[in-house]
């Protein structure tokens, strides 16, 4: 992995699961097979870019119960799954990564989640883009990306943090004082809204984006 490089696998959950919710007898059972097939597969992709065979007791997590490697403390990772996809990170140079992943075509009540989690200012921005769902869907995984990534997670209310979206550009950085600093970059794919994130700092000379390669699976 070349110097700063992120990678992301993206899959569809219904090639993971290859069993239908119908097959299983409550909801609470499906859920388990579902988290377990996600699991495993997680645990494959690590090995495989590791070497090293991963199981449940290779992992731990933090007081606020972001997922780590005991014994690869130096290796980052960060998972998500929406109702149809999932989506993983790594990278052996940058330490703090969250990723979110959310289906373009779920559907939302976007007007009252966006009153209660977005900051004032993105707010008014999607207002003025016509209340654009792929703009909506940027902020909300920018959200959730830079939250995970600090790994304070929901511990924060979402509608503190101002990503600075833009209605164009894919990719920017933000700050609170509760979590620091973290840039992002956002990948509109047609079916998701896939966004990456992980610490750094301000800078007048800016900062540039590191390599991110997506393997769609």
């Amino acid at each position: 992995m070349k110097k700063n490089e992120i990678q992301i696998h993206l899959i569809a959950l219904a090639q993971l699961l290859r069993l239908d919710r119908d097959q299983f007898k409550d909801f609470t059972t499906y859920n388990q097979y579902k988290k377990n097939q996600i699991y495993q597969y997680r645990n494959q992709i690590l090995s495989d870019v590791l070497q090293v065979e991963m199981n449940a007791q290779s992992f731990a997590k933090t007081e606020y119960g972001k997922p780590y490697l005991i014994d690869h403390s130096e290796f980052a990772f960060n998972h998500s799954h929406s109702q149809k996809n999932y989506a993983l990170t790594h990278s052996l140079k940058i330490q703090d990564l969250g990723i979110d992943v959310e289906d373009l075509d779920r559907v939302v009540r976007f007007e009252a989640l966006a009153k209660h989690a977005f900051h004032p200012e993105e707010l008014q921005t999607w207002q003025d883009l016509d209340f654009d769902s792929a703009f909506w869907f940027k902020v909300w995984t920018t959200k959730e990306a830079v939250l995970k990534a600090s790994g304070l997670g929901i511990r924060l209310s979402l509608n503190e943090l101002n990503t600075h979206a833009h209605s164009i550009n894919d990719g920017g950085i933000c700050s609170h004082p509760q979590l620091g600093s973290f840039a992002y970059q956002n990948f509109n794919l047609g079916h998701v809204m896939l966004t990456v994130s992980w610490r750094s700092a301000l800078s007048c000379k800016g900062f540039a984006f590191p390599k991110i390669q997506i393997i769609q699976h």
